[in-house]
């Protein structure tokens, strides 16, 4: 039996594969779903943990333009949520679907369901890493800068799971990142050694302004992640790192703003920038739909 085709993060997979998935969204979008409707009978199962409004939509659409249909199912209104083990829902739900796309807490409930899924897993987000975003993100660079492979981009925030797949993403697609962190929310010692021995053109330090000057694109996300705890702490520490237009201006003519939403504006992100001629991020936003459904047929084989 072959084994099925996951999707768990951008690192497991080489750049000639995850370039080909963002080429065939990038086509998608062009020239709109296949006329033959390729996953015509196929399910996708969407598993949350978590809340979600464009995964759930975006790959929702994502099936239902290529002929498939999408079910999703939240934790706390299944048997997940009294008690029946991940990979026991992994199973049945390998006997109703074709796919099965889960946004996770924890990154090792993600390998669970792998562990046991005789069908694709996909990596909706976990606590690790979110590489399904970054897909839509290199796709949306690239319409309005031409190749990534040569550029900077900045990120200006915690060290997160998002900045988590910017790393992997540096590290496949070919451009350089310089990650702004504040002191104690650096991204995993072990993932930046990881970038090391990939050759990836990562750096960290605790200026943004330095991260910005001269960056094609600025990236933040939410100063508080879903899983933090310490939300009444971080204000004053990640104020330096908001990205305002005094930031913008450190980065290259025409650089882009992008922002995996939901933003909270005046604290990660100025309204000026967001709704500024630099944003991209509703772009950004559509593109989930295009880039999963590339990533959908990679998955099934159609």
């Amino acid at each position: 039996m072959t084994a099925p085709r996951h999707f768990l993060d951008l690192d497991e997979h080489d750049g000639a594969a995850l370039r080909g998935i963002v080429d065939r969204a990038a086509e998608l979008k062009r020239d709109g779903p296949p006329a033959d409707a390729p996953l015509a009978g196929r399910v996708l199962a969407m598993v949350f943990e978590l809340p979600s409004t464009r995964t759930r939509l975006s790959f929702d659409l994502a099936m239902t333009r290529l002929g498939g249909r999408a079910l999703a199912l939240d934790a706390e209104a299944s048997q997940l949520g009294r008690g029946e083990t991940i990979g026991d829902t992994a199973r049945v739900l390998s006997r109703y679907a074709d796919v099965i796309a889960l946004r996770a807490e924890r990154h090792d409930t993600l390998l669970e369901m792998a562990a046991a899924a005789s069908v694709p897993v996909i990596n909706g987000l976990t606590d690790r890493s979110h590489p399904v975003q970054l897909l839509a993100d290199v796709m949306t660079v690239e319409e309005r800068l031409g190749p990534i492979a040569g550029r900077t981009v900045a990120w200006s925030g915690a060290g997160n799971n998002v900045a988590a797949s910017w790393i992997h993403a540096a590290a496949r697609f070919g451009f350089a990142l310089r990650l702004a962190c504040p002191p104690g929310l650096a991204p995993p010692g072990a993932l930046l050694e990881w970038a090391e021995r990939e050759g990836a053109a990562v750096s960290l330090s605790a200026d943004p302004r330095a991260a910005a000057a001269g960056a094609d694109c600025v990236v933040t996300d939410a100063w508080v992640s879903m899983n933090d705890r310490d939300a009444g702490d971080r204000a004053a520490l990640m104020a330096p790192y908001r990205v305002d237009e005094t930031l913008m201006a450190a980065a290259a003519p025409g650089a882009l703003f992008l922002h995996c939403l939901p933003a909270h504006r005046g604290e990660e992100v100025t309204d000026a920038v967001i709704d500024g001629p630099r944003s991209a991020v509703w772009d950004q936003a559509e593109n989930r739909i295009h880039a999963q459904a590339a990533l959908l047929l990679r998955s099934l084989a159609a």
